[in-house]
């Protein structure tokens, strides 16, 4: 690799972040923290510059489907690790987490996508059918893991014993495997632009592939690694402010989703509203219907209590957000009205959390 290459941030970040863990300086003061939230982000956006790389390589729809699964994968990691360390604390963590990921996704990125579209192409038009399939799994999966908690009677509580953790994780999976059956072989057609051949890549060649994977990996790792290491400072910020201990899950989505809210916002300033929507709407489907089960795993593994019904408040602004989606991708095309509904509806949610 070339000096000028290395010196690339893709390159460099990753680097930089795993040299700055190993020496131990996070943590022991806020220049140090601010130093590795700048590492930390600087390596997400890494992960997602090698992310796409290796989906160029591997083309549509396995490249969004490869940069949704990254992005869960952390997700996972961070909540998991945080839930082992925190113990009874950290019981709510997941449902926050997961339903701030929903949330920010449904109504931020799709919203933010919808309207650059809107403002610098008036209209942008995709496959309803795409839409529709990634809906319909997205709402079952929603209901299943969050709205039905609170509604059986098993346990008291927002809570599932073992044997309906187990039953809800098998159904999250069927759903979650037979839309990627759907997706790459059965109605592959359904999510790839029809104008597919108009947006030029650079198909990088076998050994860039291999690299940008490899350096994917590492960017996962440190990114899982330096989040653990802040989320004390992220809890002690949000205490000083007097907010819900929700907003560390909050912060925690908005960092992990970073990677994918870029590379939707650029293909939608693109054109590409197609592959905005594969995206978005897969890093949903994934983030929910794949870290539920991986969630409900370690809570029967290590026997930690797991919270997962949403409050009447969170239960209205769910349903808000998924009507307004569903209507706002109901006529294949797009204009700036639908991406300014929907990152209303955002900031009535992140303002609900801060001011309960």
């Amino acid at each position: 690799m070339k000096l000028k290459e290395f010196l690339h941030y893709t390159y460099a970040f990753p680097v930089l972040a795993v040299i700055y863990y190993l020496s131990g300086l996070m943590g022991t003061g806020v220049v140090f923290d601010v130093i590795a939230g700048v590492l930390l982000t600087g390596s997400v956006l890494s992960a997602v510059h090698h992310a796409e790389v290796v989906a160029h390589k591997v083309g549509e729809p396995y490249g969004t489907i490869i940069l949704a699964l990254c992005i869960t994968i952390i997700e996972v990691a961070l909540i998991v690790s945080l839930m082992v360390a925190g113990g009874e604390q950290a019981i709510t963590l997941a449902r926050d987490t997961v339903f701030a990921a929903v949330m920010i996704i449904l109504n931020g990125i799709i919203g933010i996508c919808v309207l650059v579209g809107g403002v610098k192409y008036f209209e942008q038009f995709f496959a309803r059918t795409s839409a529709t399939t990634y809906l319909v799994s997205i709402v079952s999966i929603l209901v299943i893991t969050l709205v039905l908690p609170n509604f059986t009677s098993s346990v008291n509580g927002p809570y599932y014993n073992n044997a309906q953790l187990i039953f809800v994780s098998i159904a999250c999976l069927v759903i979650y495997g037979v839309f990627l059956m759907v997706q790459t072989v059965r109605h592959r057609s359904y999510f790839v632009p029809a104008d597919g051949n108009a947006e030029e890549h650079f198909v990088p060649n076998t050994t860039q592939a291999i690299v940008s994977f490899l350096l994917l990996v590492v960017c996962l790792i440190i990114v899982v690694l330096m989040a653990k290491g802040l989320s004390k400072t992220i809890e002690d910020m949000v205490q000083s402010m007097g907010a819900p201990k929700s907003l560390v899950g909050v912060i925690i989505a908005a960092v992990v989703l970073l990677p994918e809210g870029v590379a939707a916002i650029r293909a939608a300033r693109n054109n590409q509203i197609q592959s905005s929507l594969n995206l978005a709407l897969g890093s949903a489907l994934a983030s929910i219907g794949l870290s539920i089960p991986a969630i409900s795993a370690v809570s029967i593994m290590y026997d930690i209590p797991l919270v997962l019904g949403l409050d009447k408040k969170d239960i209205i602004l769910l349903t808000l957000s998924v009507f307004i989606v569903m209507l706002s991708l109901s006529r294949g095309k797009t204009n700036i009205l639908y991406g300014t509904v929907l990152l209303v509806n955002l900031a009535a949610y992140i303002f609900t959390v801060i001011v309960p």
